[in-house]
């Protein structure tokens, strides 16, 4: 897990600091989707009952001004 967070930090560290790069690694853009993917999946085990009751009380809301 360290290994993973120096990689990230050191991917950061080069997009702050402007390095020339003619572009990234897939290693790092694999890293970069990873750790996108755990968010997601961390926020919608987080908040997956909470949006989906507000998606359900939004489109009772829509059907009412609709109908």
């Amino acid at each position: 897990m360290d290994k993973l967070f120096v990689s990230v930090l050191t991917f950061w560290n080069g997009i702050v600091n402007g390095e020339k790069e003619k572009g990234a690694t897939a290693t790092e853009y694999a890293v970069l989707v990873a750790f996108i993917a755990l968010v997601v999946i961390g926020g919608v085990t987080v908040f997956g009952n909470q949006l989906s009751g507000w998606f359900n009380t939004l489109a009772g809301r829509v059907t009412n001004t609709a109908g």
